[in-house]
């Protein structure tokens, strides 16, 4: 049995379930009882503790995780570097990986596939910009909400773009079938490494097979560093063309010849979003029917140099002169028409752009300052902040003046991806529900004792009410079945008898006093039954011993005070027996062992 199942981790995670293994670490499904939320924790695996280099990358997920703050990134919550144990504690995400989804599909239909891209490369921007390069992209390492939303995970052998030389780190690691020529080669990497996986994730959602496989890890790494790729059309020929462009440029064994920054690669992935025939024209084609891929057209003669040049013939002095009077008259015409256009844009008005963001676009397009201004709406997506519809992000930004004509972008809200818990509490199970999952809430159900709350209504909600929460998040509904039948015997020794008394009150518990001599104060309890932590029905009644504060001779045998009456014997005449026969009228005793502090037998009497 697995050792951390039902353990708790420094008396905070609970461990609940196993949900993934991977070569250097566990993740589990925990629970964080302080904050009262379901976690993720991915411990180390024991055999790895002793081994520093997976020490360092362990840790070194953790310091990259932490540094980050993106919807499309996971959150780290709290790590524990111990000796006999290291965790990372992260955000739970309920959904399945991006390579569970590709084989379920097969091939995945290309307008889900850029979706998916977009928001791994605003990821991965986020994480360029903050100086890491993540360094194994793969699908694996992707979850895939239900509403669409990827998260991208797994920075463990995130390289720091800021630390200096080379380190351990730049070793050939990295899954085989996604790393770039250069981190196969064990060279240094930079951001366009992880390009390069996007490339290949890419090329595999829309064609349903990876660029190169191979009988071994070492053939796969060879392919990537000098063979080409197959074009995802000679497999899925349904691909559009300027999304084929797309993939393999990215796929460029150059990095040069790769799109530099993810926002490069986002830029051309939302201008296909917006016209699906666009062409970039990143291609030309050979003498011999082959198709090559270029920056530009115009890169193509420039680039290949293996092509050779043909013999022309020499042109004769007059046409040399009639070429150099075309070209003349040519580059005037350009002049003239450069010079016109430039004047033009010089008389067009400078309009000054407020800020959209917060605004509605139906708001924003229909406002006649912005008549002349053509405001093209990119695409919607999930946030954090405001609701569908109201305008997230424009480019240019507020503030910016541009010419009549020219193009505004927005991104739009389509709907909160984080809301505040409502109150459900005291509402019926049905009715709590129905509010629950209209808000695109998961439900699980559970019951609870109540004397408070009718049965079948909620009494509480975890997460509690009024706490952040994402749709599609699982929330626990505690409902009342009804008060409870029975309740466990509190501890009452110790106590005075009115202390007691009130104790078992507020248990719905009753009392039957037995009062004993004894060397304790007079009125404190010195005995129960029940036994404390006993469960009994409710109205119950429990039996307390009760110090009289007299203490028997040890030398006289103590008898019941049925027996003959003591005055009827010499020694009833004295004072001590007086007295106590006194006490005893309208009383039974029985003899008793004495409470445990005192070996010598007492009498217990219950008083009518």
């Amino acid at each position: 049995m697995n050792k951390y199942l039902g353990r708790q981790l420094d008396g905070r995670y609970e461990i609940r379930e196993l949900i993934g293994i991977g070569g250097m670490a566990d993740v589990y499904k925990g629970f964080d009882l302080y904050e009262q939320k379901t976690v993720a924790v991915k411990i180390l695996k024991e055999e790895y503790l002793t081994n520093e280099d997976f020490k360092r990358r362990f840790r070194n997920e953790s310091k990259a995780i932490s540094v980050l703050s993106h919807p499309n990134i996971v959150k780290i919550f709290d790590v524990n570097f111990g000796d006999t144990v290291q965790y990372i504690v992260m955000e739970f995400v309920d959904g399945i990986t991006l390579k569970e989804y590709i084989q379920q599909q097969n091939v995945v239909i290309w307008r889900e596939a850029v979706h998916f891209t977009v928001q791994i490369l605003r990821a991965l921007q986020h994480a360029h910009d903050t100086g890491i390069v993540h360094r194994d992209v793969k699908p694996q390492n992707v979850m895939l909400l239900q509403d669409g939303t990827v998260k991208v995970m797994d920075f463990g052998i995130a390289r720091f773009a800021r630390d200096n030389g080379r380190t351990i780190s730049e070793k050939a690691i990295g899954s085989v079938h996604y790393i770039s020529p250069e981190q196969a080669k064990g060279e240094i990497t930079d951001e366009r490494t992880d390009i390069y996986s996007v490339g290949v994730l890419l090329f595999e959602m829309l064609t349903g097979k990876l660029p190169f496989d191979g009988d071994t890890p070492v053939t796969i790494a060879v392919k990537q560093m000098q063979e080409e790729a197959p074009t995802p059309r000679s497999i899925n020929p349904d691909i559009p063309v300027g999304l084929e462009e797309i993939v393999i440029r990215a796929m460029k064994k150059d990095p040069d010849l790769r799109y530099q920054t993810a926002a490069e690669m986002l830029r051309d992935l939302d201008e296909f979003k917006r016209n699906p025939n666009t062409v970039f024209e990143y291609k030309y084609f050979t003498e011999d029917g082959k198709t090559q891929y270029f920056d530009t057209v115009e890169d193509a003669d420039y680039r290949d140099n293996k092509k050779p040049v043909k013999n022309k013939k020499k042109m004769s002095a007059s046409m040399q002169v009639l070429m150099a009077v075309a070209i003349a008259c040519v580059v005037i015409a350009v002049i003239a028409v450069v010079m016109f256009f430039m004047g033009l844009n010089k008389s067009k008005v400078e309009i000054s752009l407020y800020d959209f963001v917060g605004k509605t676009y139906e708001e924003v397009i229909k406002d006649p300052q912005y008549d002349n201004v053509e405001i093209v709406k990119l695409e919607e997506e999930k946030s954090d902040k405001y609701e569908a519809g109201i305008i997230i992000e424009q480019n240019p930004k507020a503030n910016t003046k541009v010419k009549e004509g020219s193009t505004v972008k927005v991104v739009v809200s389509s709907g909160l991806s984080s809301l505040n818990l409502p109150d459900v509490s005291k509402k019926s199970q049905n009715d709590a529900k129905k509010v629950l999952t209209q808000l695109e809430l998961k439900v699980r159900i559970v019951t609870e004792e109540s004397r408070e709350v009718d049965a079948g209504y909620v009494i509480r909600t975890e997460p509690a009410a009024n706490e952040v929460v994402k749709p599609g998040q699982t929330i626990s509904v505690v409902v009342s079945s009804g008060p409870p039948t029975s309740t466990s015997v509190p501890s009452l020794i110790g106590l005075t008898e009115a202390q007691a008394l009130q104790e078992l009150s507020r248990r719905d518990l009753t009392a039957q006093i037995n009062r004993v001599e004894s060397t304790e104060t007079k009125g404190t309890v010195i005995g129960q039954n029940p036994s404390a932590g006993s469960t009994v029905p409710f109205g119950s009644s429990v039996v307390i011993q009760v110090s009289d504060g007299k203490v028997v001779s040890s030398s006289e045998p103590s008898r019941p005070e049925s027996s003959k009456p003591e005055s009827s014997t010499p020694e009833s005449s004295t004072p001590e027996s007086s007295s106590s026969s006194e006490s005893s009228d309208n009383s039974s005793a029985e003899v008793v062992p004495s409470p445990p502090d005192n070996q010598s037998l007492r009498v217990r009497r219950s008083r009518g």
